[in-house]
This record gives structure tokens, sequence and C-alpha cells, in this order.
């Protein structure tokens, strides 16, 4: 099984999670696998609150109501990708860039699904670099402070976010501490976040395997 057929079967298992009534939704490869499900389904959907707007448009073009964040209220479950997860469910997430509008949904949800597929899963975060979001006037003064906690921050040139500020992203590092390392990047001024998702980690984690599809609590 491919790691994208491993991706359909993480975002199909999710579904068993939703009942009805507001959603919230992710940004990525296997979360667009996770909206093409939801349409089957759609009927079920009030709304969904989108972290990105790729994912904004796939979710209308298949029907799918999209609600500002704001007037959402309390709902229930956010579901998302990752490009590495622990198995304490800590993630590292932004690949696509959307890591501040997908942290502030899972802050605001009751239930975050991470859904990936198997590769994802990790002992060590930090082989996938770590995606630093950055006020673009402060983007090398945050880029100095960061190779002062031991990593190498590279530019994600001709790269916009859609809060319109800029990517760094962050190699060799070996984040053996991820709830310290996300404080401590967070509070560098001209970061607007980090892509380390360990204060809130993920509830559960769902991995597509060739056996099918295999859900992780935290350990």
């Amino acid at each position: 099984m491919t790691a994208d057929e491993q991706k359909i079967v993480a975002a199909e298992a999710a579904l068993e999670y939703f009942d009805e009534g507001i959603i919230g939704v992710g940004t990525g490869s296997t979360v667009n696998h996770f909206i093409d499900a939801l349409s089957k389904i759609k009927h079920r959907v009030e709304a969904a609150v989108s972290s990105s707007e790729a994912s904004t448009k796939r979710l209308r073009d298949h029907g799918i109501p999209v609600i500002d964040l704001n007037a959402a209220g309390d709902f229930e479950l956010y579901v998302d990708g990752a490009d590495e997860s622990n198995h304490h469910l800590q993630l590292i997430k932004g690949g696509g860039g959307a890591l501040t509008r997908e942290k502030i949904i899972a802050e605001t949800s009751h239930k975050f699904i991470c859904i990936a597929d198997e590769g994802k899963l990790v002992k060590m975060l930090g082989e996938f670099p770590l995606p630093v979001e950055v006020v673009p006037m402060a983007r090398s003064l945050v880029a100095r402070q960061i190779v002062k906690l031991g990593g190498t921050p590279v530019w994600r040139e001709d790269f916009i976010t859609d809060n319109g500020n800029q990517i760094l992203d962050v190699h060799n590092l070996e984040i053996m501490e991820p709830i310290k390392l996300e404080q401590q990047i967070n509070n560098i001024t001209g970061v607007v976040t980090v892509g380390l998702f360990a204060r809130h980690p993920a509830d559960l984690l769902i991995l597509g395997t060739d056996q099918g599809a295999v859900q992780l609590d935290p350990e």
C-alpha cells in the first residue's frame, strides 16, 4: 500500500468520530482525503471551520459551507494531519504553511484527531524541518535567535502564509523537550507561532497502515 493509500485509510477512519454539526478541518494532502470523505456525509455537516484558503476552497467545491471561527462557538472535533508525530502525540506541523490557523483551531476544539500515514510516526521529532511563522521584518532577527537554540533556519522563499507572513524552516534539530522548545521559540520577538504542537498535542492519532487504520492514544 502506498503512503497516499494509507492516508485515505486514516482519513476515512476519522469519519467515525464525527456525528453532526460544526467540524474543524486542517490542511494538507491527508486532510484533502478527509474532505473528500466528509463530502459523502455533508448532509450532517452544519458548517466547517477551515485552517487555510486551500481547504476552504476544497470544502466549498464539495458544497460544504465554511464559517469564520469567531462565529462557530464551541465545537467538538478538529481533524488535521501532521508532518511528524511522536508517541506522546506531540506533532510537527506546518509543511503546508498553515500552522498558525491550525494551532488556533486545535486550541478551540474539544477533541483534536491527527490523521497520517504510518511513516509520520517517529521516536523523536526533528528530522522534518520545523516551520516557524514570522513577521516579515523580523525574519533575520528570529533566525539569529534560532541559531542560538541549535537549529539551522532556512527561509522558505517565494512563500507567503494566508496571514501575510513568512516561514523559516528549521533544520538539524533533535527535539528532546518539545514543550520547552515550543515555549522558547514562541517567546522570540517576531514569531507568530511555531509548528510544534507539544503543549497541546493531539488527543488521538489515526495511522493508515497496510493492515488498516491503527488508533493511538498519547503515551
